[in-house]
């Protein structure tokens, strides 16, 4: 069958009503990144597709078509964590969010896939979920290629010193000196140290973490809004995650 695919890998990033009885469904898989299909009669009565194609769940899927959007042709349910704590499946959201808005359509990132599969397994065990944003967020940038290391100032090729400040340019990475692309000043080299060593549960780490990562997800999105922000601030002592 033309453009036929099987048994693919796949997770429900968003979903819509589409004409009177379908759904279109935003997906990230494995190989083939994030693409869209309709999933025909999905809104039915008797359809089991609505219960089935939920955000989370490890899915195996088929599809036809040929165009940028498919036509859903199987589903195949897979055992998976459950995001029970409501922080956690802000945090879900958010990652899900960020990829729809930020990925490119139909260009494969097997990777990131892991990536997102590892952070998924996480929030459904801690409800301190901001390391593993941090860290998806990395690995995020990185599949766009805008990884940095946290421990070298690309400016000077020179690594990181703890007792001096450094800045960030989405660009570059980590500076030494302010130019036009620098969005970030007075970054302590001690908390770049130790991010750099997997260290994400100091405070002074988070706080570089956070912004450092607020601005490169900001600079990716180009402006476009993330919905899934604004859940934070409803939830109270969460406000920082995100």
């Amino acid at each position: 069958m033309r453009g036929a695919q099987e048994q693919e890998p796949a997770y429900v990033i968003h979903r819509r009503p589409w004409r009177e009885t379908s759904l279109m469904v935003d997906l990230f898989t494995l190989n083939h990144g994030r693409i869209s299909v309709v999933a025909r009669g999905a809104s039915r009565n008797k359809s089991s597709l609505k219960a089935q194609l939920q955000p989370f769940q490890p899915l195996l899927l088929g599809w036809v078509g040929r165009s940028d959007l498919k036509t859903l042709t199987q589903v195949d349910v897979c055992d998976g964590p459950a995001l029970h704590r409501t922080v956690s499946l802000y945090s879900g959201l958010y990652l899900n969010e960020l990829v729809q808005r930020v990925l490119p359509q139909a260009d494969p990132h097997p990777t990131l896939f892991a990536a997102y599969i590892e952070a998924l397994a996480l929030l459904a065990e801690t409800s301190d979920v901001e390391p593993v944003l941090r860290k998806f967020e990395q690995s995020f940038a990185a599949g766009l290629g805008y990884d940095f290391a946290w421990d070298l100032a690309t400016d000077t090729g020179q690594a990181v010193c703890a007792t001096r400040t450094y800045c960030y340019d989405p660009e570059q990475g980590i500076v030494t000196a302010t130019s036009a692309g620098v969005r970030l000043q007075n970054l302590p080299g001690e908390a770049l140290l130790a991010l750099a060593g997997g260290d994400f549960e100091t405070v002074a780490s988070r706080r570089v973490a956070k912004r450092v990562m607020r601005v490169l997800t900001d600079y990716l999105l180009q402006g476009r809004p993330l919905n899934s922000r604004s859940l934070f601030t409803h939830k109270r002592g969460e406000r920082h995650e995100s």
